[in-house]
C-alpha cells in the first residue's frame, strides 16, 4: 500500500517544515512518503519551480541559528518530494494518484486559501478544475471515494483556528452545490479524518528555484482526534489533546509581535528591505515591543493562567526575531496584514477582555481600530 502524501502549496514553508521532517524520517528508515507538491492554481510555466520538484537530488534547506545556546548552520539535501503538479495543468494526474495513492494530504495555502467562488467552483463529469482549494479538494474526494474509498488523513497547515473543522466544512459545502452523490457524506465523515493543526517555523528566505533557509526551531503540533495520525514520527512534531496553549502562544506572541512590527513598518517610513532583525536594531522600536509584551500581551496570558509559559515563550521568540543568520523581510510579513491583525491582535484582545485582563492594552487597541473586523470575516 502506497504511503505517498501529496502536498497542495509550493511554499517555502512546507518545504522547510513538512517536507523536510519527512525527509529527516525517511533518511533513519521510516516507510513514509513520497511527496507530491501541487501547486494549487496558476499555471507551472510562471516559474520553474513545479518542475524543480522532479529533481532527483532534492534542495537544499539552510538551517541557521540557535539552539540549546550553540550555534547552528547546517545545510540538508530534502529528497523526500519526487514530483511537482500544476493542479490546473496535470488535473488528471493529480485525479489518479489521489484516488489511489495518497494516504497523507498536507496543505498551505496562504492567508485566504479557503475562499470559495460559487461560480467558478462546478465539478462533475465534464472534469473541469474548479478555481477554489476547497472545490478542487472536494472534487478529488469524491473521486476518491468512487475509486477506492480508501481511509486518507487530511493535515492543513494554514494558520487559522480549527483549519481543520473550517476546512471540512468548505469542502462540504462545495460537494453540496455539485450535488454531493448520495453515500459521499458519510464515507467523508467515517473514512477522512480532517486534522486541526499548528505549525511553526521562521522560514526567511527563499532559495531558486526551491529551497529555503529556516531556523532551527520548529513544531507541528497535532489535535488526537478519531483516525487523525502524523505522516512520521519527528521529534518536531507532537500529537496533542489541546492546540489551544500552543495556538495562543505562537498567534499572540510570535505573530503578534510580527504583525506589531509591520503595523511600524508600514506607516513609519521605514526602509523597504528592512528585516525583523534590523528594525529590533533601532533601540526605540525594541523598547516598544518590549513594553508591548510586558504591559499589554503577558496581563493577557496572566489572566487565561498562562502566565509563566508566556513569559517563557516571549524570551524564546526574542532570540528567534534577533537571529543573527536570519533575514525575515517585513515586507513578506505585512502581506495579508488587515487579515492577520484580525486573527492576531482582536482575537487577543477579545480572550483577554473575557478573562478580565488586568491591562487595557492601548496599543493594540489603536492598532486594532485601523483595522475594523468585517462582519462577514470568519
Amino acid at each position: 500500500m502506497s504511503s505517498r502524501i501529496i502536498q497542495f502549496g509550493t511554499s517555502r514553508f512546507l518545504q522547510a517544515h513538512a517536507a523536510f521532517f519527512v525527509h529527516e524520517a525517511r533518511q533513519a528508515g521510516q516507510d513514509v512518503g513520497p511527496i507530491t507538491v501541487v501547486q494549487v492554481s496558476g499555471a507551472s510555466s510562471r516559474s520553474g519551480r513545479v518542475g524543480a520538484f522532479a529533481n532527483p537530488d532534492g534542495y537544499p534547506v539552510i538551517i541557521r541559528g540557535i539552539a540549546d545556546g550553540q550555534p547552528v548552520d547546517r545545510i540538508v539535501q530534502v529528497t523526500s518530494v519526487d514530483r511537482g503538479l500544476s493542479a490546473v495543468e496535470h488535473w488528471a494526474e493529480l485525479s489518479t494518484i489521489f484516488a489511489e495513492d495518497a494516504e497523507f494530504v498536507i496543505s498551505n495555502t496562504g492567508e485566504t486559501g479557503y475562499r470559495t467562488w460559487p461560480e467558478e467552483d462546478g465539478f462533475g463529469l465534464d472534469d473541469r478544475v474548479p478555481r477554489s482549494f476547497p472545490a478542487k479538494l472536494a472534487a478529488l474526494l469524491v473521486k476518491r471515494w468512487r475509486a477506492s474509498g480508501r481511509p486518507l488523513v487530511i493535515l492543513p497547515c494554514e494558520l487559522m483556528t480549527g483549519n481543520g473543522r473550517i476546512l471540512k466544512q468548505a469542502v462540504v459545502e462545495c460537494a453540496r452545490r455539485n450535488a454531493e452523490p448520495a453515500g459521499f457524506h458519510a464515507w467523508l465523515d467515517e473514512h477522512v479524518a480532517f486534522a486541526e493543526t499548528l505549525v511553526d517555523r521562521i522560514v526567511s528566505e527563499a532559495i531558486e528555484p526551491i529551497g529555503a533557509v529556516a531556523e532551527p526551531y520548529a513544531l507541528w503540533a497535532i489535535k488526537r482526534a478519531p483516525g487523525v495520525r502524523p505522516p512520521c514520527s519527528h521529534p518536531n512534531i507532537v500529537l496533542t489533546s489541546d492546540l489551544e496553549p500552543y495556538e495562543r502562544l505562537k498567534l499572540h506572541i510570535l505573530n503578534l509581535g510580527h504583525t506589531f512590527l509591520a503595523e511600524i513598518w508600514q506607516r513609519e517610513d521605514r526602509p523597504a528591505d528592512e528585516t525583523v532583525r534590523a528594525i529590533l536594531a533601532d533601540s526605540d522600536i525594541r523598547a516598544r515591543l518590549d513594553a508591548l509584551y510586558q504591559n499589554e500581551v503577558l496581563p493577557g496570558f496572566a489572566a487565561n493562567g498562562m502566565g509563566d509559559e508566556a513569559k517563557t515563550y516571549v524570551t524564546t521568540t526574542l532570540d528567534r526575531f534577533l537571529n543573527p543568520f536570519l533575514n525575515h523581510r517585513i515586507a513578506d510579513i505585512s502581506q495579508h496584514h488587515r487579515e492577520k491583525v484580525g486573527r492576531r491582535i482582536h482575537a487577543f484582545l477579545d480572550w483577554a477582555d473575557k478573562a478580565g485582563s488586568a491591562s487595557h492594552a492601548p496599543v493594540l487597541r489603536a492598532i486594532a481600530a485601523r483595522y475594523p473586523m468585517m462582519e462577514t470575516a470568519p
